[in-house]
């Protein structure tokens, strides 16, 4: 994997909606590429197909990468005014904006005998396609214009007969390529088609464009999704009849949903900005999506980006695809939110409970008690609902399964003068609350258990519910004692 010439990488996304997370894994492998080798991480936006531009979705990626932590050093940056701008010295960044540098290099194809015009009509075409489905033979182009003789084809193009430029790839033999993941790979020239260049409307499709790119970008290694293995023929034939040395390449396996089947819309989110939006950690989904088919250790699966990048080595990714285990992530996601300092995780929660109504200082209290138990925030409103909305117990539910009736309104009357006693100071934390509990009830000699079950369902109304400190604490004082005198007049 050596290079003569200092690492340059690149995420190219077409502007077609959201930052898959496919394509989140994509942008942080070339991101860790160009951190573990002092290289350089450059946008480039593929937004030749002109008919699947989406209004929005440049600005709307370049936003879920800096939210990810993963911000180019070079290429496409959305400026603080909503404008697109180029930074750095290897622009445009923009392919439609690189369009007349792409048919000049169409053009030197076919000076060299290694492209053609073909001026085939849709109608042929689809006939074509049509047969060879009939003959379950692979789809590909016929040929029909591949030897019209160059001076004739370029006076029809020179009239303005509609015409795309192709490829003319060899006929005979096979090409033996290296892939940085998957090692040699062999291809026969027979399955690989004479691929489109320039389309009718002028603007060149991804293969030409992408080598272009890159060779002009000086780009050293080209990390993609392994649906463009099969088109790495074409890429590298490029390269070399334009007398080019081609960047390395890697092709990155599929993730599939628990079923082995592709990720897909159809099963669930695949949108950075969904996972965002559900409360998912920046840091969580970029180590979570780092380990996806590749492991730098055996035993360790919390990571920084900066520590990721140490390690980083392509080679070592999978080969095979990777399974995406959301319980993983909220395994992940809840550890990274217990990391977060107090003050971190309310200012985080902030916009998930807006909407949660109540007393908004008992429901930053509820919010606080609850950091331990939620795996996304945006579980937080339900787990709120469960501590704010307090319906009342039954006599039953007050008394522990090893106790009596009895016991229990003996021991909720002695917690009643226990919390009537406490000077507010007390209910300034749950440890402080857990602290004086835990001496009162070992003063009384009794047991944890009769004692904490009826104060807990007491003060909740639930059997399962968060502790009776942190309850404490988030009702205080006069709530608590009200809800406790509930309770007693049901056992009375």
């Amino acid at each position: 994997m050596a290079s003569e010439n200092p690492v340059r990488v690149r995420f190219a996304p077409s502007p077609t909606g959201y930052l898959h997370i496919g394509s989140l894994r994509t942008t942080l492998y070339n991101w860790l590429m160009a951190r573990r080798f002092g290289g350089s991480y450059i946008l480039r936006v593929e937004d030749t197909d002109r008919s699947r531009f989406v209004e929005g979705s440049i600005e709307n990626m370049y936003h879920a990468l800096v939210k990810c932590g993963l911000t180019p050093d070079e290429g496409v940056h959305v400026a603080e005014d909503g404008k697109i701008e180029d930074r750095g010295e290897f622009g445009p960044y923009l392919q439609s904006a690189r369009k007349e540098k792409h048919l000049a290099y169409a053009y030197e194809l076919i000076e060299k005998g290694h492209a053609y015009y073909c001026f085939c009509t849709r109608e042929h075409l689809d006939e074509v396609a049509k047969q060879q489905q009939e003959n379950k033979q692979p789809l590909m182009y016929d040929r029909q214009c591949r030897n019209l003789p160059r001076q004739k084809a370029e006076d029809r193009a020179a009239v303005g007969d509609e015409h795309v430029i192709r490829l003319a790839v060899p006929l005979e033999g096979s090409i033996k390529m290296y892939d940085l993941i998957r090692g040699d790979v062999t291809i026969p020239w027979a399955q690989v088609d004479d691929q489109v260049l320039i389309k009718s409307d002028g603007f060149p499709t991804y293969h030409l464009a992408a080598v272009c790119d890159d060779h002009d970008m000086q780009i050293t290694h080209v990390i993609r999704g392994e649906e463009w293995l099969s088109s790495l023929p074409k890429h590298l034939f490029i390269s070399e009849a334009l007398g080019w040395k081609p960047p390395e390449y890697a092709h990155l396996p599929l993730l599939l949903n628990a079923d082995r089947s592709k990720l897909s819309k159809r099963q669930g989110d695949v949108a950075v900005e969904d996972y965002l939006a559900k409360g998912y950690l920046p840091e969580a989904l970029v180590n979570f999506v780092a380990l996806l088919g590749w492991n730098p250790t055996s035993d360790r699966e919390i990571f920084t980006k900066e520590e990721l990048a140490e390690l980083f080595d392509i080679t070592k990714v999978n080969k095979a695809g990777a399974v995406f285990n959301v319980e993983k992530l909220d395994w992940l996601n809840a550890h990274y939110l217990k990391q977060l300092s107090a003050e971190e995780f309310m200012k985080k929660s902030a916009p998930f409970i807006q909407d949660v109504q109540g007393d908004k200082d008992m429901i930053l209290r509820a919010t606080s008690i609850q950091r331990e138990r939620v795996a996304v925030l945006s579980q937080l409103p339900e787990l709120l609902n469960e501590v704010l909305e307090t319906p009342s117990p039954t006599a039953e539910s007050l008394v522990w399964k090893k106790s009596t009736k009895e016991e229990a309104l003996t021991r909720l009357q002695g917690v009643r003068e226990f919390v009537a006693s406490l000077p507010e100071t007390e209910f300034a934390s749950v440890a402080k609350l857990e602290e004086a509990m835990k001496a009162f009830i070992a003063e009384k000699g009794w047991g944890n258990g009769d004692t904490l079950w009826p104060t807990r369902v007491a003060l909740s109304g639930r059997e399962k519910s968060p502790s009776p400190f942190e309850l404490l604490f988030v009702y205080q004082k006069t709530l608590s004692l009200a809800r406790i005198d509930e309770a007693l007049a049901l056992l009375a």
